[in-house]
C-alpha cells in the first residue's frame, strides 16, 4: 500500500502518512492493540499530538545529537517481540552519536494524574514519550 494523506489519528490534521508498520509479531493483534500501534506510531513520527521528554543526560548531549536522535526516532521501525511484545510500538532502542538510547511511550489521563482509562482513545489519553540514555535506565 502506497503512502497515502490521511487524517493524523491524534490530532485530526491532515498529512502524508504511511504505511502502518506491521512486525510479524504484532498481525494478529485485537482492534484496541492496533489502534495503539496507529495511534504511537503516528505521535513518534510527528512529535505532536503528546509530551516529548528528555532525560538531563540526553539534554547535556547537546543540540546535534539531539537532533540525531529525534530523526532517528522517527525513522525508527525494528519492532520485533523482544522490544514490543505486545505490539504497542511503545518502546525502541536506537543509536546516537555512539550513544544507546531508549524510547518510551506512556498512556496518561489528560490530567496527567493517572494511567489513561483508555489508551486507543484520543479523547482520554495523553501521551508521554520519554526518551533516555540506555544506561540510565
Amino acid at each position: 500500500m502506497p503512502d497515502a494523506v490521511q487524517d493524523h489519528p491524534v490530532n485530526g490534521t491532515h498529512r502524508l502518512l504511511p504505511e502502518p508498520i506491521m512486525s510479524d509479531h504484532c498481525r494478529f493483534a485485537n482492534p484496541q492493540t492496533d489502534r495503539i500501534r496507529i495511534l504511537n506510531d503516528a505521535f513518534r513520527t510527528s512529535l505532536t499530538g503528546g509530551s516529548v521528554m528528555v532525560t538531563r543526560a540526553v539534554a547535556a548531549l547537546g543540540a546535534a545529537a539531539q537532533r540525531e536522535i529525534f530523526v532517528a526516532l522517527r525513522h525508527y521501525d525494528d519492532f520485533a517481540v523482544d522490544n514490543d511484545p505486545y505490539g504497542e510500538h511503545d518502546f525502541g532502542r536506537i543509536t546516537a552519536q555512539g550513544h544507546e538510547i531508549l524510547f518510551k511511550i506512556d498512556y496518561y489521563d489528560q490530567d496527567l494524574v493517572r494511567h489513561s482509562p483508555g489508551p486507543s482513545d484520543p479523547a482520554v489519553t495523553h501521551w508521554v514519550l520519554t526518551i533516555m540514555l540506555a544506561e540510565d535506565y
